[in-house]
């Protein structure tokens, strides 16, 4: 059951329907890290939803620098004629890096994000390729029921969501994860953004492009473990704030404006009670605990400034935001529809 969160002008929607191509390809794109004991499953999950789908197919593995087995059992799944490719990157660049980085190497018509952990699952895929068909660029899942997680994890979340979206200027649905499908169009327009402190779920919204949501019920992870922690969570939730909204900023400012107006106006207090009343309170222990409440506020004010003159430091480096030390072909993966029409028309 599909749920339309966004007003889509019918126009646009309508006329991608009828632009769709007949024959499209379909890049599954699969961001793994150490996952030798699922990666298999995943495989004899997703690809029987991918033969009934009747399109042609291809995987996009991002290995981000696993120690495990997890390479080794791709390369030999490709050499025995799995289509698609295995990147491996260099080092751990982190999910988001590669997630860019198999956006970069997909090749399809339409992509589709999915974790190997099969916490997403794959029999939604025929689901969002029906959405596409009826127009909409993106169709994300959207997580209905999160018991498989902790309940730290569906508090913070939740707390998480519903400040991104009162700070930023942009509408991130929550509980929608990485799971999603989304069109060549939207995958160019990602591509086009130079930013190194990648969001991805930010980026997915702010890219824009007519949205569907499709609500799921998560189940718990099949092996293996979870490759966040709560540390983790926290420089995350900060790379997407401090990625979309400058009001942390903007908090200082007017909370410093008001803090002097407030001691400014306590020391006129003071003053005239001094003049009038003739009264010298000595306030050693208030003075000290005034001093040290400002010097933390001074402190977080600092930190938060820190926050953002460190990516302002990322950004001007301009390190890539990945590197691929080798890249593995599988089997015949076939043309996406544009490059089968330039090829007939001689491009």
């Amino acid at each position: 059951m599909f749920m339309h969160t966004k007003a889509a002008n019918t126009v646009y929607v309508t006329r991608r329907e009828n632009a769709r191509p007949q024959a499209p390809l379909l890049s599954v794109i699969v961001p793994v890290f150490n996952e030798e004991e699922v990666i298999l499953h995943f495989l004899r999950a997703t690809r029987p939803v991918l033969e009934r789908s009747g399109l042609r197919y291809e995987y996009v593995f991002i290995d981000d620098g696993s120690r495990d087995r997890t390479a080794d059992i791709l390369s030999e799944e490709l050499a025995n004629g799995l289509p698609g490719r295995l990147l491996g990157l260099s080092r751990n660049f982190g999910k988001e890096a590669a997630l860019s980085a198999g956006l970069e190497a997909a090749k399809g018509d339409i992509g589709v994000i999915i974790d190997a952990d099969l916490q997403d699952p794959p029999e939604l895929i025929l689901q969002m390729l029906d959405g596409w068909r009826a127009g909409y660029d993106v169709v994300y899942g959207l997580r209905v029921d999160r018991s498989s997680d902790t309940l730290m994890k569906r508090s913070t979340a939740g707390m998480f969501y519903s400040l991104f979206n009162r700070l930023a200027n942009i509408d991130m649905p929550a509980n929608a994860g990485d799971f999603r499908l989304i069109d060549r169009c939207v995958i160019d327009a990602l591509l086009r953004l130079p930013e190194r402190n990648r969001f991805m779920k930010g980026l997915f919204a702010w890219v824009g492009f007519p949205a569907m949501a499709l609500p799921y019920e998560r189940p718990p992870r099949l092996a293996g473990a979870g490759k966040f922690n709560y540390w983790k969570l926290w420089n995350f939730a900060l790379d997407g704030l401090t990625g979309f909204t400058t009001l942390p900023l903007r908090v200082w400012f007017y909370g410093g404006a008001l803090i002097s107006v407030g001691a400014f106006t306590y020391a006129l207090y003071l003053t005239l009670r001094v003049l009038i009343e003739g009264i010298d309170l000595p306030g050693y222990a208030s003075l000290m605990v005034a001093l040290l409440f400002f010097s933390g506020v001074q402190l977080l004010s600092i930190g938060m400034i820190g926050e953002y003159v460190a990516r302002l430091f990322n950004e001007a480096k301009q390190r890539p935001v990945f590197i691929v030390q080798d890249v593995i072909e599988g089997g015949n993966t076939p043309q996406s529809a544009k490059q089968t029409d330039d090829a007939a028309n001689g491009a």
